[in-house]
């Protein structure tokens, strides 16, 4: 297959591609200077904390770094350290507000060893810091990541915690010099006491109460400043779909959307998006803890896929953060390795099941047939409709019975799920049900209804299920029976292919199953079984096994195999396996809307795991 940029029909990568994937790769600056920061920030921490520290064989070296300043040295040295430490991560992903930061910071240590201490050395030291990166400014040009005013409370509580802590430890660090035996509860009100200018109930002899209370003094206004500039500065909330934007997607879709199942989850209004220079291509996209998400296929246009991409690689670079493509395929993962020069390392395999070939006869589908035929003994019965001809009563109560139904605390789903049900732009969507008319119907806010499916399109010719939820107390095998009926029904619909849900790492348990698997397959096969039990790897797999279905790869494109665990990490964030939250106190209660994943009998995702 040959894939160009936008009006280049050569068949070959033009010369601007070729730039881009064979550039120089980033200078190693920000990396040395942010790890310099951390060393620095750490032995400023230890300056100030540990008065033994600071008459070792150490102090030669903590002398000269930013914050050992004479009288107040373990003060400065804590306030130094502690936002050289905050800084490194910023100098290390090239941000210009850090870079900022610290032209600012470096300067006026050197001017304090200089003023203070009378120390050229420490200045120089400083001074040379602050030089490289002056001197490499162009290196720290990231713009800001999307943020909003809740971080202010969450560094309140974070840095108070930490300076909560650290103040314990620097009251503690004087055992010669305290006057008593106070104890656990007086040493903590004594640093309360000080992070807010007061003296607290523990004494020493000398000055060293004084430097104890400059200390602490020094850590309640470094909370309190940082906390008032992150609560007052503008603020950069996280990209949306825009309507604009979702009309131009659905444009795309109409045109080529039968080219990846995952198409249409491209409307999750969570997601951002980049088009390619003629419009004919789009990535969207999430960022989550600095790596910029993209989920499946390019939409639109195979051979204006390059400038999408090249678009998609050049924000991911204003902002420095790491690009990673989940779930894309075949074709998809070739372009993108080929016009990044980015690595792609298979993922799992989706369930397509091709209805033409679909049947419930045979020893294959036994246990399946004879499942559905005793759940429609029990007096169940299933409807399979787009969602334009359900009424908006009955759709309703849909949509409250999936969003009751889910399983989970907190919304799963990001790659392959919409988000959504009943939407009055997603008139095109198939839901099945399941209905039984029993005792409980009748007192229940659901009436009959006890098991949804959702399905999106795939082109004019296919669907995509989305969502799996059914009612606990109904009987076992719903979600059986509604994908059969689903398939069953798919001709009269117009429909000649159904994806089903995605089997993380299903050729290695395949493989690992089978006579002369080998020693290294087998311990893989193992492993996975065993984390099955938090991420139903292994219940997916045989779940779709089910319906004897065709395998599609899918993979996970990163840049370096450094990337994998942060890409991991920001993957379950944005399905929704890792939360990361204030506490509950702190926030307030979500809403529940109407869950963004499909789960296998209410319990978890069906799609990814």
């Amino acid at each position: 297959m040959s894939v160009t940029l936008d009006g280049d029909k050569s068949g070959s990568v033009p010369v601007r591609a070729r730039a881009f994937v064979r550039g120089p790769r980033p200078e190693a600056v920000p990396a040395l200077v942010g790890t310099a920061c951390t060393a620095v920030g750490l032995i400023d921490v230890a300056a100030g904390v540990f008065p033994r520290f600071r008459h070792s064989r150490m102090h030669s070296l903590a002398e000269v770094l930013p914050g050992a300043l004479g009288p107040f040295a373990a003060a400065l040295s804590l306030s130094a350290g502690v936002l050289l430490l905050l800084l490194a991560h910023g100098l290390k992903r090239h941000k210009r507000r850090a870079w900022r930061a610290a032209v600012v910071l470096l300067p006026a240590g050197a001017l304090a060893q200089f003023s203070y201490r009378h120390s050229v050395l420490g200045a120089l030291v400083s001074l040379t810091l602050c030089y490289l990166l002056v001197r490499h400014r162009s290196e720290f040009a990231a713009l800001p990541d999307p943020r909003s005013r809740w971080r202010a409370l969450a560094n309140f509580v974070l840095l108070g915690a930490g300076s909560l802590g650290l103040g314990l430890v620097i009251v503690s660090a004087h055992p010669r010099r305290l006057v008593g035996s106070p104890s656990i509860a007086d040493r903590l009100q004594h640093v309360l006491y000080g992070l807010v200018g007061f003296e607290g109930p523990v004494d020493y002899s000398g000055d060293t109460s004084w430097t104890v209370g400059c200390s602490l003094g020094a850590l309640g206004l470094l909370t309190a400043v940082t906390t008032i500039y992150l609560a007052f500065r503008p603020e950069h909330p996280a990209a949306r779909l825009t309507e604009d934007d979702e009309a131009r997607l659905r444009a795309l879709l109409e045109r080529h959307g039968g080219r990846d199942s995952l198409g249409h989850f491209a409307l999750r209004r969570d997601k951002a998006v980049v088009f390619s220079p003629s419009g004919k291509a789009a990535v969207c996209y999430r960022v989550v803890s600095g790596v910029m998400l993209a989920s499946g296929d390019p939409i639109g246009d195979v051979e204006a896929w390059p400038g999408a991409i090249e678009r998609f690689m050049d924000e991911a670079r204003a902002h420095s953060w790491a690009p990673a493509v989940m779930g894309c395929g075949e074709t998809g993962g070739e372009v993108w390795t080929r016009e990044t020069g980015l690595t792609a390392l298979e993922l799992g395999d989706e369930a397509v099941v091709d209805v033409a070939d679909f049947s419930l006869a045979g020893r294959a589908m036994r246990n399946v047939r004879q499942m559905v035929k005793r759940i429609e003994r029990n007096g169940y019965e299933t409807r399979v409709r787009r969602v334009a001809d359900i009424g908006e009563t009955e759709l309703a109560r849909i949509r409250r019975a999936a969003a009751d139904w889910r399983g989970t605390d907190t919304e799963r789903g990001f790659s392959m799920a919409l988000g959504r049900i009943g939407d009055t732009a997603d008139r095109d969507c198939f839901i099945a049900t399941a209905h039984k008319t029993d005792e409980q119907s009748a007192d229940s806010p659901y009436g009959d209804l006890k098991a949804v499916l959702h399905f999106v399109p795939w082109g004019n010719d296919g669907m995509s299920l989305d969502l799996m939820r059914r009612d606990r107390s109904a009987d076992p095998g719903m979600n059986e029976l509604l994908i059969v009926a689903s398939l069953q029904a798919a001709p009269r619909l117009g429909i000649g292919r159904v994806s089903l849900n995605f089997a993380m790492f299903r050729s290695a348990l395949a493989r690992g199953e089978r006579l002369g698997a080998g020693p290294v397959l087998r311990v893989w096969r193992g492993l996975l079984i065993f984390l099955s039990r938090w991420f139903q790897i292994e219940s997916l797999y045989k779940f779709n096994a089910k319906f004897r279905p065709r395998w599609e790869p899918r993979f996970v494109v990163y840049r370096t195999a450094r990337d994998l665990p942060r890409i991991s990490f920001a993957a379950m964030q944005a399905e929704g396996f890792v939360h990361l939250a204030l506490p509950r106190p702190l926030r307030f209660a979500p809403r529940r809307p109407c869950g963004h994943a499909r789960s296998q009998a209410g319990e978890q995702d069906a799609r990814t795991a």
